[in-house]
């Protein structure tokens, strides 16, 4: 693939639940050699240190949902720094929790919509993503990315979404917990989404590979989020959302590897890493190894071969 700079901006978000752990996060990433393992490619790698949120209003004491406030601190601080970061480069979000992806994606939305292309956003997750603040029994906000930015209503206080996903441009793989109240709101929409019984009769390659051809002919760019709750937790233990059943390190690789093949990703999520919850730091290692799929590393590139 062609080189890229690789801008890595860490989000330690740790306000989308109330399981703490997901602020170490980032730094992992960095102890487990990302940034080696991008320029070893020959990508040009920037690291602009970790993010702290936007000023926002102390805690209110009247609600059921987990510290409101600092997440919408949070999604305004990291929709500039997608703005910012978009038109220099390849940004690499380094979680921190999915809540981070409220503000990754609407600021990535933002400048697709600034340069006229449309915007399509790859969810690799267990869960969905797809309440809001109202429909969230649990008040964890690390469950609204996807309500959020293609422009669901409840989410007072929060920045205004200017240029909501398109639903039809979302595809959402790897699903195995969905509540009721968020299954049926799926259900009503346009998001592609496949969970592991289908993924396990047909196999992954086959609706990524259709969402992939979609967004190539409509010359869209890609935001993938990859939560560590998307694989399977016998390989991926550090996260505080483990559903077993996951996708297994061979998916996940071909996932990346075809992202990759597709050629156009422009920017990345790596979220849900629960150092506090690794074993010798092998989830950090193994998304580490994914980010690495994703932006040009092969056991062997595939040549035409001659037997004659």
């Amino acid at each position: 693939m062609s080189r890229k700079t690789c801008i890595l901006i860490g989000a330690p978000v740790d306000s989308g639940k109330r399981r703490t752990g997901c602020l170490m996060g980032p730094d992992s990433y960095r102890t487990a050699g990302l940034a080696e393992a991008l320029a070893d490619l020959g990508h040009r790698v920037e690291d602009l240190g970790n993010l702290s949120p936007a000023e926002h209003a102390p805690e209110p004491s009247d609600t059921h949902l987990h510290q409101p406030n600092r997440t919408i601190g949070w999604t305004n601080r990291l929709i500039r720094a997608a703005e910012q970061a978009m038109p220099r480069g390849l940004p690499i979000f380094l979680g921190g929790d999915h809540a981070l992806a409220l503000g990754s994606v609407a600021g990535v939305a933002n400048h697709a919509a600034r340069v006229g292309r449309p915007q399509f956003v790859l969810w690799l997750d267990a869960h969905s993503d797809y309440h809001t603040p109202e429909t969230s029994a649990s008040g964890n906000l690390h469950g609204t990315p996807l309500g959020y930015v293609t422009g669901r209503g409840g989410f007072a206080g929060f920045p205004v979404i200017k240029n909501p996903v398109k639903q039809r441009n979302i595809c959402i793989l790897g699903l195995r917990s969905v509540d009721h109240a968020e299954r049926e709101a799926l259900q009503r929409t346009k998001i592609r989404f496949h969970d592991m019984r289908q993924i396990d009769e047909h196999g992954i390659a086959r609706p990524l590979q259709a969402f992939l051809d979609t967004w190539a002919k409509e010359n869209g760019m890609l935001h993938v989020s990859l939560d560590v709750d998307f694989l399977d937790p016998s390989i991926a233990p550090a996260v505080g959302t483990t559903v077993p059943g996951g996708a297994t390190m061979r998916e996940g690789h071909l996932v990346m590897e075809m992202i990759c093949d597709s050629g156009l990703m422009t920017s990345l999520d790596l979220v849900e890493l629960n150092p506090f919850l690794d074993e010798r730091g092998r989830t950090a290692q193994l998304i580490v190894d994914l980010a690495a799929s994703a932006l040009g590393r092969r056991v062997f590139d595939r040549p035409t071969r001659s037997f004659s």
